[in-house]
């Protein structure tokens, strides 16, 4: 099961995931990394002042930008102990360095999902799942057909997707509906109060999932759910946002690029694969540069256990379309459509979910009670983030403010009626931050 999500450049936040996976079975529940949900137990402190200004070098020494190209390391570091393993190391370690890792079962061992979701013999528990969800109806996506860089979808009741799944493994892993795979099923925005997991220290400052909360709309929480042979096609998280994923049962297998990487694996039309393990990768006229793209990081993930995929690496779903790209689609009635770059905005929100004026809005109502904290001083915010947290995530917020307000194309947008202006939030948060991480 997959509990699950920030461009790179823009957020330094995830998604979570955790999925339920036997051999030739697989139940996922995925929600976005950070995700907020209640805490069965207290959680510590999970940033200290050393941790801060030990970020703050970090992020100094970027010159506000990000990373170059990386190189997949050789292995996977596996955490094995909660108890030896703190949120400062998880930053020094990881975050910061923006590398995998896989926690241990032990992160995971008093979910209810793992309780409840799990027969004795380790397999996903269809008589519960179909007692509990049997009427809700679920997105269903087709792994055997692609459109674009992802697979149609449709909807039905879960008890009909059951019925579909074990039909399928009756019928030797085999079915002329083809394989079906649940995705992207809101089971915790749907069911806030069922004990599915507890949000582990390390992905409490979840950005987006916070902001959508505030708005009670909707979540980057989702569940996966599908029999052997399900899966998502090559994609990065959405924003380029960090990711967690978990396990309930079973064994799941991570094929993972490292940020630019996956420039290198890019069509001679400049399109990313749909599937990196295709022979067509293989061919240098449809692929001039996969030559330089160097092998995944190959991760088999055990139950329970939990998966860190860093921001902006992208690993075997669908890749947001930004607003160079719709630019370009668009480009040749650049002078003869009206209020062009308003036209660009439209599309890419249609598109991707986002433009620049939500992206601002998605900005300040983070940077507001992020600064609520500082002012405060001893305050904490709902989930619990305490003052070096809300310094650290202010220090972020800062460095993509600044880089949008410059921006060419937000520059364009009408802020007349943005409160506060841009420049007056991000003044706000240079000298709120300037004051915490004074001596």
């Amino acid at each position: 099961m997959r509990v699950g999500p920030k461009p790179q450049a823009l957020v330094q936040r995830k998604r979570g995931a955790f999925c339920l996976l036997v051999s030739r079975l697989v139940l996922t529940v995925s929600a976005p990394a950070e995700v907020r949900r209640r805490v069965l137990r207290p959680v510590p402190s999970w940033m200290d002042r050393e941790t801060l200004a030990l970020a703050d070098r970090h992020f100094r020494g970027l010159g506000g930008g990000v990373p170059g190209i990386g190189q997949a390391p050789g292995r996977v570091a596996f955490v094995s102990e909660p108890g030896d393993f703190s949120y400062a190391d998880f930053v020094r370690g990881f975050l910061l360095p923006n590398l995998p890792c896989v926690f241990s079962s032990a992160f995971t061992r008093g979910w209810g999902s793992r309780r409840r979701w799990v027969t004795p013999a380790g397999k996903p528990d269809f008589d519960h799942l179909l007692r509990t969800y049997g009427d809700v109806v679920v997105p269903v996506a087709n792994c055997g057909v692609q459109e674009y860089n992802s697979n149609p979808k449709e909807h039905m009741p879960l008890r009909d997707y059951i019925t579909y799944w074990k039909e399928y493994i009756e019928g030797g892993y085999s079915s002329p509906r083809g394989c079906l795979y649940l995705k992207d099923w809101h089971l915790c925005r749907d069911f806030p109060v069922e004990d599915v997991f507890t949000l582990p220290v390390y992905f409490s400052s979840d950005w987006l999932n916070e902001f959508w909360d505030a708005l009670d709309v909707d979540d980057y929480r989702f569940v996966y759910a599908g029999p052997a042979g399900s899966w998502s096609p090559f994609h990065a998280d959405i924003f380029r946002s960090f990711s967690w994923s978990v396990n309930v049962c079973g064994r799941k297998k991570w094929l993972l690029f490292p940020p630019g990487q996956e420039e290198a694996l890019r069509d001679r039309h400049g399109n990313l694969p749909y599937d990196v393990t295709s022979p067509a990768l293989c061919d240098t006229h449809l692929h001039p540069r996969s030559q330089l793209a160097g092998p995944p990081l190959e991760i088999t993930q055990e139950a329970g256990e939990m998966v860190f995929v860093p921001s902006g690496w992208h690993h075997q779903v669908h890749n947001l379309q930004e607003l160079c790209a719709v630019q370009e689609e668009v480009s040749e009635w650049r002078d003869s459509m009206p209020d062009w770059h308003h036209h660009c905005q439209v599309i890419m929100r249609s598109c991707s979910g986002i433009n620049f004026e939500d992206f601002y809005h998605f900005l300040k109502v983070i940077a507001e009670k992020r600064l609520l904290v500082l002012r405060e001083a001893a305050a904490e915010d709902s989930a619990g983030l305490g003052f070096e947290q809300a310094a650290f995530d202010a220090g972020r917020i800062t460095e993509v403010l600044a880089s949008l307000v410059v921006h060419p194309n937000f520059q364009r947008v009408d802020t007349s009626a943005f409160s506060p202006q841009p420049k007056e939030l991000l003044q706000q948060l240079r000298e709120a931050v300037d004051a915490a991480v004074a001596p």
